[in-house]
């Protein structure tokens, strides 16, 4: 069964300082649980297949000037229309003045009714990218997610292992954290994966010997981030001398979270290793990969060995573990 999520339209209210123009009760009692938006221009000339009730409705200025064309009954009755279907929010757009008789209408059918300055299309763009993070599928699993010269990596590996440790001498490098522990990792879009921190262990590392720090109070605000795209996975695993470690480079291993492929880089650990400059070295080759540079194609070919070579992209599944 598909997860069913909502956000308060008053987190909405004051992520982007909507007026209110009315409200049937505390917005904070009020939600939305469609990540889709529309503009109900088919409903107001009387064509309502396929209309989804669930979604906030833009009242922009096309949509305004064409009620406006009728006299003041035809206009209420277009506005009865969409109001008697309860969507969640009514928004309208550009400091419109609503329409005589509107916010009756909208005490009538309980229906919240905000206004933004902003031009329709800006308005819309910007909910549906919020709408698209807070709303979306999630799951969460165990590792530490940190931001590494722009990229973010999320470190991941059985207990002990020094996830927590390298977080710590990553942050001390200039990096920054956004979660320990428990990440949750939200399916923003077809190809884009955002992690982020439970409310109540945000910016809390657990350091064994030494217990609960807040890297937030200790290392400065500049240390922790709150939300951060997921670009790649680091798995950190115990040297094992009996295993053949990639040594070259040449092939990609992906880990498939929610659908999505993200690249997978897998790190042995044993003492000596200083592992925050691997990750470090680990993002800024991921980032230039990206980028279409590959250094050890590059070394091939410098050495005349890359003739009929193939790239191979290989898919691993490590979460069994985790």
């Amino acid at each position: 069964m598909v997860t069913k999520y909502s956000v308060s339209l008053e987190k909405v209210i004051n992520e982007y300082g909507y007026e209110t123009l009315y409200l049937p009760r505390d917005a904070s009692e009020l939600s939305i649980v469609s990540q889709e938006v529309n503009r109900p221009g088919l409903l107001l000339a009387a064509n309502d297949d396929y209309f989804d009730p669930a979604r906030v409705q833009f009242l922009g200025l096309s949509e305004m000037e064409f009620i406006k064309t009728f006299p003041q009954e035809q206009q209420l009755e277009k506005l009865d229309r969409l109001l008697s279907k309860r969507p969640p929010v009514v928004i309208i757009t550009r400091n419109l003045e609503p329409i005589s008789g509107m916010l009756a209408l909208a005490e009538k059918y309980e229906v919240p009714v905000l206004r933004s300055s902003e031009p329709t299309s800006e308005c819309m763009a910007s909910l549906i990218y919020y709408l698209g993070t807070a709303l979306a599928e999630r799951i969460t699993r165990h590792g530490v997610l940190v931001e590494v010269y722009g990229e973010g990596v999320l470190i991941v590996g059985d207990s002990g292992v020094g996830k927590s440790e390298t977080a710590i001498e990553l942050i001390k490098r200039g990096h920054r954290l956004i979660a320990d522990d428990a990440v949750e990792i939200r399916k923003a879009s077809a190809k884009t994966l955002v992690g982020s921190a439970p409310d109540n262990i945000r910016h809390f590392i657990e350091l064994r010997g030494i217990g609960i720090i807040n890297a937030r109070r200790i290392f400065g605000m500049g240390a922790v981030k709150l939300t951060e795209k997921i670009n790649m996975v680091v798995q950190l695993e115990p040297w094992d001398s009996s295993k053949v470690y990639d040594r070259m480079g040449l092939d990609t291993e992906y880990i498939t979270i929610m659908g999505i492929q993200v690249p997978l880089t897998v790190v042995p650990v044993k003492p000596g290793r200083n592992l925050a400059v691997i990750i470090e070295c680990a993002a800024m080759n991921n980032r230039q990969k990206k980028m279409g540079y590959n250094a050890a194609r590059e070394l091939m070919h410098h050495l005349g060995m890359d003739d009929g070579y193939e790239p191979q992209a290989q898919e691993v599944d490590i979460w069994q573990n985790y």
